[in-house]
């Protein structure tokens, strides 16, 4: 009710519709309409998915000023505070050690 408050008769926003179905198919994989604990365990940390690659991907990508798949020194020092508070860099502990590759 926070983030919506469903009025008798009204129409649903787009987002609701989206998370409803995102809920029936790719969510509620046993279809009884709740989530278990093995369905939760499933969409928080799905088995397929590498967090720590999708993060290192997302921190050059966002970084990545010239586009060339590759840091700068600058292209870090410019987005520090991406970096920074990163679980790739462990929330930027990672940056304080000496990197030759930086």
């Amino acid at each position: 009710a926070d983030m919506f408050a469903n009025e008798e008769g009204g129409p649903e926003p787009d987002w609701v519709i989206t998370e409803r179905e995102q809920f029936s198919d790719f969510r509620d994989l046993n279809k009884d309409g709740k989530m278990d604990k093995e369905e939760i365990r499933h969409w928080i940390l799905p088995q397929d998915y590498d967090h720590a690659l999708a993060e290192a991907r997302h921190l050059v990508y966002e970084s990545d000023v010239d586009k060339d798949q590759k840091l700068t020194k600058e292209e870090v020092l410019d987005n520090w505070n991406m970096f920074v508070g990163s679980q790739a860099t462990n929330y930027g502990e990672d940056l304080t050690r000496n990197h030759d590759e930086l």
